[in-house]
């Protein structure tokens, strides 16, 4: 067992620490934040199950209730049309505008945000997360932020100190921390404050473009309430308020937002408020180890990885330290599936101090059933099998992985089982069909071959290891490197130079069908 913490856990003590004398009224607040103006992605799948890895290891070191607010800034103006949208005309008249005061392209919801909010709330319930969903359309409108938009409106003067040296000179003239909507167009990326009115809860604005170099201002000016909903605190404010209003005491965040977390913490303490604690993690890479941007689409969704395994192997390379950037591409999946199995195979011989130290204790809730892999299958061997039998058939991979472990095929596996099969034949299919091309072996190494291929048929046993040894004796006999034989197995077998266990993959294949593999390999 590794003496090394576990991150969740490290992160839910620090918790524990941070709230120590303090008053907490309720829940202790978990919050993640989504930007709808694009459809929910893989980001925003990794924000909420790390959140929730560290809310099941708080759950562990305290009995303080939590709970999981998902917030949707829906308010925010649409600065350009996503390129993945249908119907883009429909929404282009509309750009500077909140966006659920945005038709939907797709036709479907009353509004663009609303149709992402939707998808948002589908993605996250398909993969089980506990959360309240809340829209910043309806909080800010209900009235929900309007007391922390009034401390923030009496108190301007000491947020523009905060904020003002962070910004470029020539950003500075005309800042505001309020992003008001234009009460004649709609827009509020046009708008402009020029005056502050605390007496009257409102401020005076122009729709001049001021604010967003894109935009149309409609030419109002005009003094304008800045409650319920007329006006929104702009981003870094935004997020001290509902810091401040709904009490957060954790929120995690991307590296490159330290700089905006760090002012916003600051902007809670000028509400009199006390900021949440978080842990920022790095970004995503490509297969090129570039940054993942959502608008070039490089990188593997969270669809994509399903197609392939089972999602849950997705939350074992979440789980990897988040401090670190991580290349997210398919040739990542093999590996991690295999590292999500173990952990469950693990997970039935640990007692309950050791599961702490098993990645997987974080990804199921501790109420619910969680699945069982207590069998030596794994996807490497799955894969392989399947190319070596050569049929897209998840039936017949089956039956032959339950000549080699029986206990595959048990009712406890079988869910899993049939996902990993399914996954496993669809990545060789995709991915490495096209790559592989199988070798005919060297004339010296045919009588090797044709010797393993009696000495597999003959043996007698179930021991994977002494198999493997088959394939070293062979070698030996025949005065060739065994190293060299395994060779000429996987590129005649699989067309890879290297494979799986050849002792595993023969019994999993079985005696009789390796034999008459290897003599037809021999020629």
């Amino acid at each position: 067992m590794s003496t090394a913490q576990p991150w969740p856990l490290k992160e839910a003590i620090a918790l524990v620490e941070s709230l120590e004398g303090r008053d907490v009224d309720g829940p202790v607040l978990f919050e993640t934040g989504y930007g709808p103006s694009g459809l929910p992605h893989i980001g925003t799948f990794a924000e909420v199950a790390r959140t929730t890895f560290i809310r099941r290891a708080f759950q562990q070191v305290s009995d303080r209730p939590t709970k999981l607010i998902a917030f949707s800034d829906d308010m925010d103006g649409l600065r350009k049309v996503p390129l993945n949208l249908p119907n883009p005309e429909l929404v282009e008249p509309h750009l500077g505008k909140p966006l659920s005061s945005i038709p939907d392209p797709f036709g479907v919801d009353s509004s663009y945000s609303a149709h992402m909010n939707r998808r948002l709330r589908e993605f996250l319930d398909e993969f089980g997360f506990e959360y309240s969903f809340r829209s910043s359309t309806d909080v800010y409108t209900s009235g929900g932020f309007n007391a922390g938009l009034r401390i923030l409106l009496q108190r301007v003067d000491q947020v523009l100190a905060v904020i003002l040296p962070t910004l470029r000179p020539h950003k500075r003239a005309g800042w505001s921390p309020f992003m008001v909507t234009c009460p004649d167009c709609g827009r509020n990326l046009s708008t402009s404050v020029t005056a502050y009115h605390p007496e009257d809860d409102a401020v005076s604005i122009a729709c001049d473009s001021a604010r967003w170099e894109g935009a149309v201002g409609c030419g109002f000016t005009g003094q304008v309430n800045i409650l319920d909903g007329r006006a929104k605190a702009g981003w870094k404010v935004d997020w001290a308020l509902r810091w401040w209003t709904f009490g957060v005491h954790y929120e995690m965040y991307g590296k490159d937002l330290i700089e905006s977390a760090a002012l916003s913490k600051r902007l809670v303490q000028v509400m009199d408020g006390t900021p949440p604690i978080g842990l920022f993690y790095e970004m995503f890479l490509d297969e090129d180890g570039r940054k993942i941007s959502k608008s070039v689409g490089k990188g593997i969704s969270v669809d994509g990885w399903q197609a392939y395994a089972p999602v849950e192997s997705l939350l074992a390379f979440l789980y990897q330290n988040p401090r670190k950037a991580k290349r997210l591409h398919y040739d990542v999946i093999p590996m991690f599936v295999d590292q999500y199995l173990k952990q469950l195979t693990d997970w039935s011989g640990q007692d309950e101090q050791a599961r702490l130290w098993n990645p997987s204790y974080f990804y199921f809730d501790r109420d619910l059933p969680r699945p069982a892999w207590d069998t030596s299958v794994n996807y490497t061997l799955v894969r392989n099998l399947a190319v070596c039998l050569g049929k897209d058939d998840a039936d017949l991979v089956l039956e032959y992985l339950k000549r080699y472990d029986a206990s595959v095929g048990s009712p406890a596996h079988a869910d899993l089982a049939k996902d990993l099969i399914r996954g496993a034949v669809a990545y060789d299919r995709d991915w490495e069909a096209d790559k592989r091309v199988k070798k005919a072996p060297s004339p010296e190494s045919v009588p090797a071959l044709l010797a393993l291929a009696d000495a597999v048929e003959a043996y007698v046993g179930e021991d994977s290891e002494a198999m493997q040894g088959l394939v070293f004796d062979t070698a030996r006999a025949h005065d060739l490197e065994p190293r060299a034989l395994f060779k000429t197995i996987y590129q005649g077998l699989i067309g890879q130079d290297r494979g799986p266990r050849l002792g595993s993959f023969f019994l999993a294949l079985g005696q009789a069908e390796s034999a008459a593999a290897l003599r037809a390999l021999a020629g």
